[in-house]
């Protein structure tokens, strides 16, 4: 069709006053002030540079979506690679997130990272470079976490075991104690504790001990417990030194009742899923360094190399999915890393992970919040800093589907290049969306990418585009700005239809469909939106403040006139500024608001910062906090938090005195975030 410029200028204004209406404040901040919509908005879309117009009317090739292409189970031949490929091509998609995955259908000649299934993916880069599409790679088979058969246990995720002994003194003890339990024949010794034997009292029922050997549980009921139900610390003794390596000990047994008890870790048995058997073995440890390196020596490094020049190019990125391989709570260098993040030595405390009080139940509390923190923070700097690190290396950019997991979910997704977000047919996981385009501008990314419109087996190749063009639609006012679609499975032949499938997962959106070659005006309307939302920065006038409180996921906070974004507590000490009464991020993001969450506990460093902010000429709103949520320094800490929180809010009881000022700035206690920019003279985003 041939339009002349009068009339694509004219279409260019009406289709970013529908994108901006419709995002309901969702869009992104444009670079410019948007004119008005008028009568003349062909005038009016002149003003835009021509850059813009052209990436309008000619999306470029970066815009365009994406699909999952799964392999299934070996099922691979290089004549479906080509015809699935040239199909993509022709309708208009730009890249591939490929996975192979066992989801039912019969074991295929291909076994997974075997030469044939390298020389095919070879084989795949090729075609892919030939007619100008991307790759991104799934780190290991199936669609969870980083792991294969490579992986020895040692280099996996690891858990913390135990084995208890009674022994009443005073005696002279030697024998051996039981060795916990040795996942694939792996286990290491930790620690060997004796404490005078307390009460029956455990924080959790012994159906809940699965939750402790993870580390992540809620926090035990506050309040006092008898003395007698409560390991006293400074009675704890520490017996490694007289257990030889056999695991016999010899010790003097002081009077009274005591329980000894071993602990060491061992592999959790998580495995990759649902893998090929050929692809199948153990996750790799979250919380090392070595772990996820082992895993790219396993699979990732041999693609690149494989790849050649085209890695960079082509094979763009490699990616992590669902987190669906339960949680850890132990490394080989756990107890150096707690001691240098939290201050103390956790190794007094273990016991609380079998459920016992140590110290009291607010002091067993603050180390299980010191324990998840370590948990998250060795996830995200070691696994995905470390994967990231390792592709960007060899050219390579990194997308992870950051939640789900055993750490706070907004750094998760920081660390990734293109974090991704998903939602399904029907609205399902929808929450994800949001939560993940926090992600994205507050840590200054470009791309949020989805897993698109994923069904169950209810789907039965009811859908098609029109059908699924108003969800998708949603999702893009809440931030994604690439599709995923999902999915498309590889199909082996070129001569049956529907041909192969994902089980009873997913839209197909093969070539093998009836609609596949009408799809080309579809996927250009999804490029040009997803060209024009990649434009500008995103508006929003409130930036929730996370609760401190691992593994965080995200919030559904309404929008009540007022959008909204959520930060964690790395954000806003480390990237936010106060200027001329806006919260700032780096890359141009601002807010009006910054709102506290209604949680009695924050640590003095985050209180500092949000100090530093008010007097720098930030509103802030929310509570005052009471008390810090860790061991670490305890109790100075709380005195800390109390000193802080006395500074900012004094005078302020959130009901009598609303409001107190500091520096240039403010906090307000007892009202909504959306009285106080009433209050402002803010106008909600639309009326």
């Amino acid at each position: 069709m041939n339009i002349d410029r009068h009339s694509r200028l004219a279409i260019l204004g009406i289709v970013l006053a529908s994108i901006l209406l419709a995002s309901a404040g969702c869009g992104r901040r444009a670079a410019a002030p948007i004119p008005a919509v008028s009568a003349d908005l062909g005038a009016q879309a002149a003003s835009f540079e021509p850059a813009l117009e052209r990436g309008f009317v000619s999306p470029p090739p970066s815009a365009r979506p994406w699909v999952y292409w799964f392999w299934l189970n070996g099922n691979i031949t290089r004549e479906g690679i080509t015809a699935d490929l040239e199909a993509m091509k022709r309708a208009g998609i730009g890249g591939v997130l490929i996975m192979e995955v066992d989801q039912g259908a019969p074991v295929g000649p291909v076994d997974f990272m075997a030469k044939n299934w390298r020389d095919l993916f070879h084989f795949a880069v090729t075609e892919a470079e030939r007619l100008g599409l991307e790759i991104n790679m799934n780190d290991d088979a199936g669609w969870n976490g980083s792991g294969g058969p490579w992986i020895k246990p040692e280099e996996s995720m690891q858990k913390v075991v135990w084995t208890e002994t009674g022994v009443l003194g005073p005696r002279k003890f030697s024998g051996p104690l039981p060795q916990p339990q040795a996942t694939a024949g792996f286990y290491r010794d930790i620690a060997v504790l004796a404490f005078p034997t307390p009460g029956a009292y455990r924080i959790v029922g012994i159906k809940a001990k699965a939750a402790y050997e993870t580390g992540a549980v809620g926090a035990p009921a506050r309040g006092d417990l008898p003395p007698a139900d409560v390991i006293d610390a400074a009675k704890i003794v520490d017996l490694k030194d007289r257990m030889d390596a056999s695991g016999r000990l010899a010790w003097d047994v002081p009077a009274g009742k005591w329980t000894v008890m071993r602990f060491g870790h061992t592999t959790t048995g998580a495995e990759n899923a649902p893998a090929p058997k050929s692809g199948r073995g153990l996750e790799c440890d979250k919380l090392s360094r070595a772990g996820i390196e082992a895993n790219y020596r396993g699979m990732m490094e041999k693609l690149i190399a494989d790849a050649g020049p085209a890695a960079g190019k082509t094979l763009v990125s490699t990616h992590i999915d669902s987190w669906e391989n339960g949680s850890q709570n132990w490394t080989e260098a756990m107890a150096a890393e707690f001691a240098k993040r939290r201050g103390y030595d956790l190794r007094p405390y273990l016991p609380v992970l079998t459920g016992r009080v140590v110290g009291g139940l607010e002091v067993s509390e603050r180390f299980l919040w010191d324990l998840r923190r370590t948990v998250s923070e060795l996830v995200v700097e070691n696994y995905a800093r470390g994967l990231g690190e390792l592709a960007r290396a060899r050219g390579l950019r990194l997308s992870i589907e950051a939640y789900g997991g055993p750490c706070d979910d907004l750094p998760y997704a920081g660390e990734a290049d293109e974090p991704m977000c998903e939602f399904w047919m029907g609205g399902g996981a929808l929450e994800t969306v949001k939560g993940m385009a926090s992600a994205v501008h507050t840590y200054g990314k470009t791309i949020l990418g989805a897993e698109s419109f994923t069904a169950d087996d209810s789907e039965k190749w009811l859908q098609h585009p029109a059908s699924i063009k108003a969800l998708g639609d949603r999702a893009f006012t809440d931030g994604v700005n690439r599709f995923v679609f999902h999915r498309y499975a590889l199909q082996p032949w070129t001569d049956r239809r529907p041909g192969m499938t994902m089980g009873p997962w997913g839209l197909h959106y093969e070539r093998t469909n009836t609609w596949w070659e009408l799809t080309p005006g579809w996927h250009e309307y999804l490029a040009r939106c997803q060209f024009m939302l990649r434009r500008g920065t995103f508006a929003a006038d409130i930036c929730y403040l996370q609760p401190e409180a691992p593994p965080q996921s995200f919030a559904d906070h309404p929008r009540r006139g007022y959008d909204w974004d959520e930060a964690c507590a790395e954000v806003v000490i480390e990237r936010m500024t106060a200027k001329d009464g806006l919260l700032v991020l780096p890359g141009g993001m601002s807010y009006r608001l910054l709102v506290l969450s209604d949680t009695p506990a924050m640590t003095p460093a985050l209180l500092r910062k949000v100090v530093a902010l008010v007097k720098d000429g930030a509103t802030v709103v929310g509570p005052r906090p009471e008390r810090s949520p860790s061991l670490g320094g305890y109790p100075a800490c709380d005195d800390e938090v109390r000193r802080l929180a006395e500074e900012l809010w004094a005078g302020c009881d959130g009901k009598t005195v609303k409001e107190h000022r500091l520096g240039q700035g403010r906090v307000v206690w007892g009202e909504t975030p959306e009285q106080v920019l009433s209050g402002m003279g803010v106008r909600p985003d639309f009326a």
